[in-house]
């Protein structure tokens, strides 16, 4: 299984993610630092948000086989410059969570996410499970026995 940094704003759902794409059960958890974890690693929403700290996320990125920016469809505005993924070494995808919010737009997170540089666009709903498959099986290597 390739490794996944996840990166996004405070409350985009990063944990959240984790906890679903591990087959854990969901419960709110704030995270506070950088979490490792096999194959995932979370990351406080305050780094993606202050510039000082979005130093450490370059340097997490070395970590990983693959960048998972993660954006809201409630959010008003995207984080992501246009072509940021351009100065990543990594591939990175763009995820879409809170999909079935009901004030959301997931159409255009995924506008601002191709913006930003994501090819690969997956929409997610961590409660239900929705679209957490298509994430691992994207993560799943050759060799890696099937889901």
């Amino acid at each position: 299984m390739k490794k996944i940094i996840l990166m996004g704003r405070v409350a985009s759902g990063k944990t959240t993610l984790m906890q679903a794409l591990r087959g854990e059960v969901i419960h709110y958890q704030k995270t506070q630092y950088i979490q490792h974890s096999d194959v995932i690693i979370d990351t406080p929403g305050e780094y993606a948000e202050n510039a000082f700290l979005g130093r450490a996320l370059a340097l997490y990125t070395y970590e990983a086989h693959v960048v998972g920016l993660l954006l809201s469809a409630t959010e008003p505005y995207s984080l992501y410059p246009p072509c940021v993924t351009s100065c990543c070494n990594r591939p990175v995808i763009g995820i879409v969570t809170h999909t079935d919010a009901p004030n959301g737009d997931p159409d255009q997170a995924e506008k601002w996410l191709r913006l930003a540089g994501c090819r690969e666009i997956f929409r997610v709903n961590s409660t239900t499970g929705e679209g957490v498959k298509d994430i691992l099986e994207y993560l799943r290597e050759p060799d890696d026995p099937p889901l």
